[in-house]
């Protein structure tokens, strides 16, 4: 699998866009993107890199936004009793096609159809950063989190989403040409060994994140910036990402006296 890109376009959108819809349209793109091996992040280093975060497995698991399903699969491969949720109804269908076993359901983040207190671990793991209510989907992670439960979450990097390299060389400038602290939404248009992926998502400063978590009731307790380990990238492009965060991490504890009214 190549680093560089063959195809590689961001650009700003203007205006409402329903993220949920976005990502059902390109949801035959992303089963086919998520499930090649070796062929993104996930599974070259990303997914272990957050279960670095992720408590032993507990009483429930929810995997907030679980898309075709590949997370899921392993979270239940190592123990965890685990349920996902995900908007897209065709990616949602891929999940339940690749392992019955797997319980999955088309939901909404922000209204979630579980009782309180009803999982003690919530992860949303590249998922927070496409929903269209952020706190809407905190202030139900937190309902559905017993108390002392943890939500553990990955998203683009709120710098990284704010801005882009001017190029692919490792020493190319990395410029924020608009506002960091303006929310927006971007679309990265991608085409990579003959595989195309359209991703729209929100960038949200960091501010935004941390006060949806305190809102809901949650405290962090971990946070970490990883960028692409030195053995996952070619020898000439080491420096560009080793200089910016490609990915934030954060673990939070829902309070006791968060506990559902």
């Amino acid at each position: 699998m190549s680093e560089t890109p063959d195809r590689f376009n961001t650009r700003r959108i203007d205006g409402e866009v329903d993220l949920r819809t976005t990502w059902e349209a390109h949801a035959g793109q992303w089963i086919a993107w998520a499930r090649e091996p070796g062929h993104d992040s996930y599974w070259r280093f990303h997914r272990d890199a957050f279960l670095e975060i992720v408590p032993e497995p507990g009483r429930r698991t929810l995997d907030l936004g679980c898309g075709e399903g590949r997370l899921t699969r392993h979270l239940r491969s190592i123990g965890h009793t685990v349920v996902g949720i995900d908007g897209s109804a065709t990616a949602v269908a891929a999940a339940k096609a690749e392992e019955p076993a797997v319980a999955v359901a088309v939901a909404d983040a922000a209204a979630l159809p579980f009782a309180d207190d009803s999982f003690d671990l919530v992860l949303a793991f590249m998922s927070l950063q496409d929903v269209d209510d952020l706190h809407g989907s905190v202030q139900e992670a937190a309902r559905v989190l017993q108390p002392e439960g943890r939500l553990c979450v990955a998203i683009v990097h709120p710098l990284n989403s704010a801005g882009e390299f001017e190029t692919f060389e490792p020493d190319s400038r990395f410029v924020i040409a608009g506002s960091y602290l303006d929310p927006s939404i971007y679309e990265d248009d991608l085409l990579r060994d003959g595989m195309e992926m359209v991703f729209t998502s929100a960038h949200r400063p960091l501010g935004d994140y941390t006060s949806g978590l305190f809102d809901a009731g949650f405290v962090i307790d971990r946070l970490a910036e990883p960028t692409q380990p030195l053995e996952a990238r070619a020898p000439e492009r080491r420096e560009r990402w080793h200089r910016v965060p490609l990915f934030l991490h954060i673990r939070a504890v829902k309070l006791p006296q968060s506990s559902s009214r």
